[in-house]
């Protein structure tokens, strides 16, 4: 349950911090309106806040973190973007999402 909990709060926080810097994004390379950076820094503030809320310490979390949100970077990108991901983006994403597995996995 702490594992499935733990994941949750990966993706939740990931989503966050992507969502935070794509509105950047949209106004720096898309010329979109600047008022979308109002939603970038109040999604990069929740980022910042759910931080607060994993369970160890911040190097291991950042480290764990790492790798669930490549995954959710590659689900961006097919979702958001639009991109067909490579057999290569998909073994790098469970290459890292291994290595999160490890890293809280370990034992206590």
């Amino acid at each position: 349950m702490l594992l499935l909990k733990t994941g949750l709060l990966f993706v939740l926080t990931a989503v966050a911090e992507i969502v935070g810097c794509w509105f950047p994004y949209l106004v720096l390379r898309e010329h979109k309106s600047p008022w979308l950076l109002l939603p970038g820094v109040f999604s990069l503030m929740i980022f910042a806040w759910l931080l607060t809320f994993h369970p160890t310490g911040a190097g291991r979390t950042y480290a764990a973190y790492g790798g669930v949100y490549i995954c959710v970077a590659l689900g961006w990108l097919r979702i958001v973007e639009g991109i067909v991901l490579t057999r290569w983006d998909i073994a790098g994403g469970l290459v890292a999402l291994a290595g999160m597995l490890i890293i809280v996995c370990q034992p206590s």
